[in-house]
């Protein structure tokens, strides 16, 4: 048994596999920087909409 496990341990890992792993590796990156940019651009529109809503609001009626 220990032979066994020490040969599926202490073998050579498949290069196809370990491409592959990079590939997805870098993807998750990519993936996880695109979340970050996504989402500062989401706060930046949202308080855009705040303050153009802001505007928009008069501070008393307009007819009186």
């Amino acid at each position: 048994m220990a032979k066994a496990l020490f040969g599926h341990v202490a073998a050579t890992p498949d290069r196809r596999l370990v491409d592959e792993v990079t590939k997805l590796r870098a993807r998750v990156n990519n993936l996880e920087f695109e979340i970050t940019r996504l989402r500062a651009e989401n706060d930046r529109l949202a308080a855009a909409a705040v303050e153009a809503d802001e505007l928009f609001r008069l501070a008393e009626p307009a007819m009186a």
